[in-house]
């Protein structure tokens, strides 16, 4: 088995963005000591809430945002539409800081949902599918790290391989209901294990946007570059599944593994 050329390239450019940082991970980088300040200055117990944040988010977008895309294919999913779209709830975020999180994330998650759904279309994927659905909240498991990660562990496969039972349980789970029911005990399971690495992102994210002078210009500029970044992850994500479904997922991998 071999792959064509065309094929070659896009295995090759998938496997760039998802294993190198987005901007928003540069930037991130590049604002850390400002980041380690604010986080020192946040309110007692916040993160618990921006823990309890994430995760509801996490369900409400699953529950939500598949339902208002269709399977009818498009050419090219609208990425900068949504990018739009997150640009005005992070401008609201920004002006309200922690006490806005509890509204700003949900819909700004919501709309990265939908966003990778649609990223997910275009890449031939069918949205009613069990499977798809899950795959899309995988996504927010890319590019960001848990913390009790080893080296090696934001690598994209290890961390398919780490959700793989969460993944196959949650799966199943819908595919025998036929809906995503709210509240399901597996698909918490799930969402919890997504989350706690998407909760990285989200409190660097609450952290740049605590910074004097952010204000909502810099809210909105932030989630701008996150949902860029979560758009690279899915765009290489889909990428990757659409060549498995072609050739076969061992061989993919063993290929993604080889470059």
């Amino acid at each position: 088995m071999k792959l064509t050329d065309n094929d070659l390239n896009d295995l090759k450019y998938a496997k760039y963005i998802l294993e190198n940082p987005g901007i928003a991970a540069k930037v991130m980088d590049y604002i850390g000591p400002h980041i380690e300040k604010r986080l020192e200055m946040l309110p007692q117990g916040w993160s618990k809430t921006v823990t309890r944040a994430t995760q509801f988010s996490l369900e409400k977008a699953l529950m939500i945002s598949l339902n208002t895309l269709d399977n009818r294919a498009k050419t090219q999913p609208l990425d900068f539409f949504h990018k739009l779209m997150v640009a005005a709830t992070g401008a609201a975020g920004g002006a309200f800081g922690l006490a806005g999180l509890a509204i700003e994330l949900p819909v700004s998650t919501c709309v990265m949902f939908r966003s990778i759904g649609d990223i997910a279309r275009s890449h031939g994927e069918q949205l009613q599918s069990p499977d798809v659905q899950i795959a899309c909240m995988e996504v927010f498991a890319l590019g960001g790290r848990s913390q009790t990660d080893d080296a090696t562990e934001s690598a994209y496969f290890l961390i398919r391989s780490v959700l793989a039972k969460s993944v196959t349980e949650a799966v199943n789970y819908v595919a025998e209901r036929g809906i995503i029911e709210e509240g399901a005990p597996v698909l918490l399971r799930l969402i919890a294990q997504v989350a706690t690495r998407f909760e990285i992102d989200v409190t660097e994210k609450l952290a740049a946007q605590a910074i004097p002078l952010i204000g909502a210009a810099g809210g909105a500029a932030i989630n701008v570059m996150f949902m860029n970044h979560f758009q690279d992850m899915a765009h290489g994500h889909f990428t990757i599944r659409r060549l498995q479904r072609t050739y076969s997922p061992e061989f993919i991998e063993s290929e993604y593994r080889r470059l």
